[in-house]
Parts: structure tokens; sequence; C-alpha cells
């Protein structure tokens, strides 16, 4: 596999590491003690923050936000514009009018889970996990975790649907169980949750 390479506009930290065949596009930052694993996709104008830690065959899309100390683990996808918060009480100042600095507040992160998907302009208010393979609609406010396979819109996000690996909308078999119309995956909802069956 060939080494990351990063467009001449694009700003890397030398702290930061990129694992091979990743791709860094034009005016994005990658900031001191990040870790982005192999073949991802940093898109244009994209902002990893210090210390955030991305795992392989990630994409983060044009403009959005990743903000420490966030973790993407394999398979993220980050849409355009995206923003993950870290600031549940965010300041610019101190109580006393002072300027807030690293020492004044306790950065919270977002957490993305294996091969889960958050939709364009849609925001993650840390702390908060998304869960395994599941799906944000576009333009959402993630408040709370969701669980994994669930497919979450609104403001705030709730879920309306579950969804399969392959991120399309599963149709329910009986009471308790779902199947995926592209794959033929049976999953199995218990309390809530949902589990794939087939793994």
């Amino acid at each position: 596999m060939s080494p990351a390479s990063v467009a001449p506009t694009a700003d890397v930290d030398p702290g930061a590491r990129l694992g091979d065949g990743t791709k860094v596009w034009h005016l994005a930052q990658v900031r001191e003690d990040a870790t982005v694993g192999a073949e991802c996709i940093i898109g244009r104008g994209a902002y990893i923050g210090p210390g955030v830690r991305v795992g392989d065959r990630c994409k983060i899309q044009n403009y959005a936000l990743v903000y420490e100390p966030a973790v993407l683990e394999d398979g993220a996808f980050v849409g355009p514009a995206v923003v993950f918060t870290n600031d549940y009480f965010p300041r610019a100042v101190t109580v006393d009018g002072a300027l807030k600095s690293a020492d004044d507040w306790h950065a919270v992160g977002v957490t993305v889970r294996t091969g889960a998907s958050i939709g364009a302009r849609s925001v993650c208010v840390a702390p908060v996990t998304i869960g395994r393979w599941a799906l944000v609609a576009a333009g959402s406010v993630v408040t709370r975790d969701v669980p994994d396979f669930a497919l979450v819109a609104g403001v705030p996000a709730r879920r309306v649907r579950w969804v399969g690996r392959a991120g399309e909308p599963l149709e329910q078999v009986d009471a308790a169980t779902w199947r995926c119309p592209r794959t033929g995956e049976t999953y199995r909802e218990t309390d809530g949750t949902l589990a794939l069956l087939d793994a």
C-alpha cells in the first residue's frame, strides 16, 4: 500500500500520524497527536483536533469539524459540515471575565462506533456515542447516545427506523425480527436494541 498523500495546501502537524493510503485534501488541518488510520479520506477544509483517533477506512468529508477528544472506529463516515462539539457548557470567558484557557474546562468527546454514518450538517453534542452501523440523518442534532443499527433524525435526533450494515432501512419480518432487503441479513430486536443474527 502506498504512503499517505497530503495536498500542498493541507496543514498536517509533524506530530500527527497518518496511515498508509490515507488522503488529506486541500485546506484540511490535522492537529498534533491526532492519529488517522489507513485508507482514510480527509476532505477539503476538514478539521481533526489534537489527539483525535480515527480508525481505518474512514471518510471525513469537506468542512467537517472533529474536535478532540473524538474517537472514530473503523469504517466511520462523517458527512460534509458535520460538527462534533467538545464543551458541554461553553463559555469564552470565566466568571471573572478572563479569557478561558485549556485549564478552565474539561473536553468531552464524541465516539463513533464501527461502520456508523453521520449525515451532512449534523451536530453531535458531546459527550455522546453513535452506535455500530447507526445512521444519523442529515441536519440532525444528536444529544443522546444512538443505539447500534438505529436511524435517527430530527432536532433533537430520535430513532425513526432500524438500518442494516448496508445502510438501508430494514424490513420487519415479525414482532422481533428484521431483514435487510439488500443483503438478506437478519436482525433481532430485544428491549429497544438490535443485534445481527447472522454474524
